[in-house]
C-alpha cells in the first residue's frame, strides 16, 4: 500500500488560498458563476471512478456512482487512514450488483495526506468525501487535472476556503467539467415540484421562514494510544470546527440550502444568531457547539428562523416551512396549504436523491453537457459558515463581511504531529476576522 505524506508546510493549499484571494478582489467575490456554456462534447466509452475519503459517506457515494452508468468502473481509492480504505474497499467488493466493477488493484489504493493526487492521476471521475477542511485543496488538484467531480457538503469551513472553491469552480466551468453537490435535496423530485410550486407562487409572496434541524447526537472514536493530536482530531473530525466548519455547516447546510432554493437562490443579507455547547461539554467534544438558532435577513424584507441541535435524548425535528400571503408550504412533507392551491406530492416510483444526483452528475458528463452547481454549494456553505461567525462572536454579520473574512482555520501542517485545539468561541470575547 502507497504511504504519502504532504510536506509540513503545504504550500499547495497556502498558494490555493492566496491565489483565490486575489482572484476573489479583481472578480467581485460574490459573483456569479460564468453561465456561458461551449458546445457539447458527448462521451462514450468506460468512465474511471476514483473516490478520497473513504468513510461511510464516501463509500454510499461510490456505490451510487457505480449504479448510475453502467460502463463505469472503480479504479482508485485514497484516505488518510488505511483501515477505512480496506474497509471501504471490502464492503464495494462485497456488494452483488457492483462488484463486478469495483477494479483496484494495489497500487491505485493511496493512503496519507496527499493520497487524493494518486486518486485523480487515474480517473476520469473524482467523488470527495473527506471531512471538509481538504475540499478545495482536492477540487482544486482535480480541475487542473482536468476531472469531472462530485462533490460532498460543505465544500469548505473557512472563507478563504469558499473563495478556493469558487476559483475552482469557474475553472471547472471553462474546461467543460461537471461539478455536481452532494447538497442532495435538489435532486429529489418531490422537492423539485414543491419548491417550483412556491416559486411559482403557490402560497403568494413569501413573508418568513422556518427551518430546524435538530437531531441526537453522532458518532465519536475515541482516541487510542499512539495517536498523534493530529490523527485524533481527524478521526473524531465532527468536533472539530477547522474540519467540519461545525455542524451548522456540515449538517444544517442542508436545511438553509433548501431555504435559500426557496428564494430563487438570493443569499441573506445579514444574519444574527446565538449558540453554545450546554450537553456536550466534554472536552473530547473538541471546541464545536451543540446548538445554534439563527435570524436571517433579506434585503427584501424577508427572515427566515433558524435553529439545529445535537442533543441526545431530546426531541428531534428535520423541518422547513415557507409562509406566505395566502399560505404556508411543508418543504420537507412535500405540502403545500393554501385553499385552492393546496398540494401534496403523489410521485411514483423511487426517488432516492442519493442515487438520482449521481444519475444527473453521469448523464450530463454522457451528453457533453456537464452540470455545474459551484455557485448554490459555495453560497450555501458561506450561509451555514456566516451564522457560525455571528454565533461565535455575538455579532450581526453581514453577506459581505463574511464573504470577506480573513479567518483561516487551516492547521499550521498537514503531518502527523500535535495540533493545539482552538478554544470554544465565547459571544462578545471572540472577534470577527
Amino acid at each position: 500500500m502507497s504511504e504519502r505524506h504532504a510536506a509540513p508546510l503545504d504550500p499547495s493549499r497556502r498558494d490555493l488560498l492566496r491565489d483565490a484571494t486575489a482572484a476573489a478582489a479583481a472578480t467581485g467575490a460574490i459573483a456569479p458563476l460564468a453561465r456561458a456554456r461551449p458546445a457539447p462534447r458527448p462521451v462514450e466509452g468506460a468512465l474511471r471512478v476514483g473516490l478520497i475519503g473513504c468513510g461511510g459517506r464516501g463509500t454510499g457515494a461510490a456505490a451510487n456512482a457505480l449504479r448510475a452508468d453502467p460502463d463505469t468502473e472503480l479504479v482508485a481509492l485514497g484516505d488518510a487512514f488505511g483501515d477505512h480504505l480496506d474497509n471501504c474497499l471490502n464492503t464495494l467488493a462485497n456488494t452483488a450488483d457492483i462488484a463486478e466493477r469495483v477494479r483496484v488493484d494495489e497500487d491505485k489504493r493511496f493512503v496519507g495526506f496527499d493520497a487524493y493526487q494518486g486518486v485523480i492521476e487515474h480517473c476520469d471521475v473524482v467523488l470527495l468525501a473527506t471531512s471538509p477542511h481538504f475540499r478545495p485543496l482536492h477540487v482544486a488538484a482535480a480541475v487542473e487535472a482536468g476531472r469531472h467531480l462530485f462533490v460532498e457538503k460543505p465544500i469548505a469551513t473557512d472563507a478563504p476556503g469558499v473563495r478556493a472553491m469558487r476559483e475552482a469552480c469557474r475553472r471547472a466551468e471553462e474546461k467543460q467539467l461537471a461539478v455536481v453537490s452532494g447538497l442532495c435535496y435538489r435532486y429529489q423530485r418531490a422537492k423539485q415540484e414543491t419548491v417550483s410550486r412556491i416559486r411559482d407562487g403557490a402560497i403568494g409572496d413569501i413573508v418568513c421562514m422556518q427551518t430546524t434541524y435538530n437531531t441526537g447526537g453522532l458518532w465519536h472514536r475515541g482516541r487510542k494510544e499512539g495517536w498523534s493530536e493530529m490523527e485524533y482530531q481527524m478521526r473524531n473530525w465532527l468536533y472539530f470546527t477547522w474540519l467540519s466548519g461545525d455542524h451548522i455547516a456540515e449538517q444544517h447546510i442542508h436545511s438553509l440550502d433548501k431555504i435559500a432554493w426557496v428564494m430563487g437562490d438570493v443569499y441573506p443579507a445579514k444574519c444574527t444568531s446565538s449558540g453554545g455547547r450546554i450537553v456536550r461539554t466534554d472536552p473530547k467534544y473538541g471546541n464545536i457547539y451543540d446548538h445554534f438558532n439563527n435570524v436571517y435577513e433579506w434585503e427584501s424584507g424577508a427572515r427566515c428562523f433558524s435553529s439545529c441541535r445535537q442533543w441526545s435524548g431530546a426531541a428531534s425535528d428535520v423541518s422547513d416551512y415557507v409562509y406566505g400571503t395566502r399560505g404556508t408550504a411543508n418543504i420537507q412533507r412535500h405540502r403545500i396549504e393554501a385553499g385552492p392551491w393546496s398540494w401534496r406530492w403523489k410521485g411514483d416510483g423511487p426517488d432516492d436523491m442519493y442515487q438520482n444526483e449521481h444519475d444527473a452528475l453521469f448523464a450530463s458528463i454522457r451528453k457533453g453537457e456537464p452540470i455545474n452547481n459551484g455557485e448554490y454549494m459555495c453560497n450555501s456553505t458561506m450561509m451555514a459558515i456566516m451564522g457560525r461567525m455571528s454565533a461565535y462572536t455575538g455579532q450581526t454579520i453581514t453577506w459581505e463581511q463574511a464573504w470577506n473574512s480573513a479567518e483561516d482555520l487551516s492547521p499550521p501542517a498537514h503531518e502527523w504531529s500535535d495540533l493545539e485545539t482552538r478554544p470554544v468561541a465565547q459571544p462578545g470575547i471572540t472577534r470577527f476576522s
